[in-house]
């Protein structure tokens, strides 16, 4: 349960004409009360419009609880347009609240904290608004506002569980974990009931690296969510996902990998219809297929160095280079620029998996083993150099043996940036993606007489729409592209590419805060490339990250 709802005061009487099959004492509270089943509100509600009886306030007042209705259901499009259409009727802040809920529910936070603030302005200050406004700038990772919301929020309604629990959530975000456990334990000490102050708590615990205490309290939630309390703004099995997912990285942490997979198994199972869970349930599909799959080790070349055992708290990296496409146009740096990003991170403590021209089998094989590992990290890098194409909107990564051909089964045979996303959300881990290579369509022809790129046409991709919206709102994320969305990443004359030959010059610098190696990566391919390429990064970091100690 995230946010709370402020009930419009209800219609004193609703005349309705005596051919429906309920009487007026049946319908108006059928749709105006809030314990009324989400089905029989919308029927109710749905009625009572058609009589075309009601306008103004009384109209708004309907629209409104049909909203709530939808809300019940998960369907946060309707709530949108019956609010829209409530608000144009009578403006009212529990109808600015209940939008800018649904806003929130589908990740758009910007709307949404817009909403909040029209909320506050259309009535008196409630503590509400100030918890749902914090949700909001959560959301958007906007921790300061969030925790400055909250307190207002705590200072109107002390004894608000789900305000003291948020902003313990907001201040595990910056990195204060004492602060948050003692913000949580204030939570769970309020409202014994509630099963998402355990599930924060949990996550509290294994970033303190006490798995079994975060285990237990994973065990409470998972049994609390089964019954929670009834509240129509609460996401439909939002809290019974968020549960299982967090015993199941737990689990994961301490090596029961049964157990975890049964909890992603159980996470999967409930219909999402909020941002969060669906990015919890996709976190969960992909590491339930990453524990189901047998561990199969490719071929390894003489010349690949093999990765140290991973000790928990570790930092790890994925390189791939991949230049000898059969298929496609080959490329004669990546492997080169795998190998120098490869010596770089270990030079500075990363355990590194390496790979150089792999083929799908294998990319396939090496990244699913990453994953698997990469859950006992607190700092994951994944450095990918070679071909790249974005196919509806998703990214891809190219195995050597791709064959471009019309018909065939184009996405199956590469590496999808989403699911590698989805497998490394978490918040206890900072996720670092670097990609040199170009996002672009397949199966567009090349220009003629164009320099060596990354590209397997003219055109590059958009950015990624989102960085695990809804889930991560721990140690963030961070994707870095040679490229600017829209544009061709240059293979280079030299033994490396632009952006990868800047990069290693850069990343081991001891005491450069990343986004500013970054930057410093940036200038030099600028420069370099005569502005022909312009790399670009999306961050929903939060804080300083050093890859290189101090």
């Amino acid at each position: 349960m995230r946010r709370a709802l402020l009930l419009l005061p209800l219609l004193a009487a609703l005349c309705v004409s005596p051919a429906l099959a309920q009487s007026k004492s049946q319908l108006g509270p059928l749709c105006t009360t809030e314990t009324t089943p989400a089905d029989q509100m919308i029927a109710a509600c749905n009625k009572i419009i058609a009589l075309k009886v009601f306008s103004g306030s009384q109209l708004a007042t309907i629209y409104f609880w049909r909203a709530v209705g939808w809300n019940k259901k998960g369907d946060y499009a309707r709530v949108i347009s019956d609010a829209t259409e409530a608000l144009r009727l009578q403006p009212a802040q529990a109808i600015y609240n209940l939008r800018g809920s649904a806003y929130y529910d589908k990740g758009e936070y910007e709307i949404a904290i817009a909403d909040f603030n029209d909320a506050i302005k259309n009535g008196p200050p409630s503590g509400t608004l100030f918890h749902n406004r914090g949700n909001a700038h959560r959301g958007a990772g906007d921790f300061a506002k969030a925790i400055a919301d909250y307190d207002q929020a705590i200072k109107l309604t002390p004894k608000s569980a789900l305000s003291w629990q948020n902003r313990g959530i907001s201040r595990e975000a910056t990195g204060d974990l004492d602060g948050a456990l003692t913000d949580i334990n204030e939570a769970i000490r309020l409202d014994p009931a509630l099963a998402s102050p355990l599930i924060n708590r949990s996550v509290i615990w294994r970033a303190k690296g006490n798995v079994e205490r975060a285990i237990a309290d994973g065990s409470e939630a998972v049994r609390l969510a089964q019954n929670p309390p009834a509240n129509v703004m609460t996401p439909p099995g939002s809290v019974v996902i968020a549960a299982h997912v967090h015993r199941a990285l737990a689990y994961e942490a301490k090596g029961e990998f049964d157990a975890a997979k049964a909890d992603y198994a159980a996470a999967l199972k409930p219909v999402a219809s909020d941002a969060g869970s669906k990015a919890n349930q996709a976190t969960a599909k992909v590491r339930l297929s990453l524990l189901s799959e047998p561990v199969v080790q490719p071929p390894q070349r003489a010349d690949t160095p093999q990765p140290a055992a991973l000790a928990t708290g570790q930092r790890m990296a994925l390189v791939i280079g991949n230049g000898a496409y059969a298929h496609v146009q080959p490329l004669t740096n990546p492997p080169r620029d795998a190998r120098a990003i490869a010596k770089s991170l270990r030079d500075i403590g990363f355990t590194v998996v390496e790979g150089i021209d792999l083929d799908r089998a294998a990319m396939q094989a090496k990244t699913r083993d990453f994953l698997r590992e990469a859950t006992r990290a607190q700092m994951a890098v994944v450095f990918y150099a070679g071909h790249g194409v974005q196919i509806d909107g998703r990214n891809y990564l190219v195995p050597t043996d791709i064959a471009l051909s019309a018909g065939s089964e184009i996405v199956t045979a590469m590496v999808d940036m989403d699911l590698i996303l989805a497998g490394l959300d978490d918040q206890v881990r900072t996720n670092i993606l670097i990609l040199d290579a170009c996002r672009n369509n397949p199966f567009a022809p090349p220009e003629p007489a164009a320099p060596p790129s990354r590209s397997l046409s003219a055109s590059g991709l958009a950015a990624p729409s989102s960085l695990g919206a809804g889930a991560t709102s721990g140690a963030g994320t961070l994707i870095a592209f040679a490229t600017a969305p829209g544009k061709v990443a240059l293979d280079g004359e030299g033994d490396n590419s632009p952006f990868s030959a800047a990069l290693s010059r850069h990343i081991g610098t001891p005491g450069l805060e990343v986004q500013q190696m970054l930057t410093r990566v940036r200038a030099e391919v600028v420069a370099g490339t005569r502005n022909r390429q312009v790399p670009w990064s999306n961050s929903s970091l939060l804080g300083e990250v050093y890859l290189a100690a101090k």
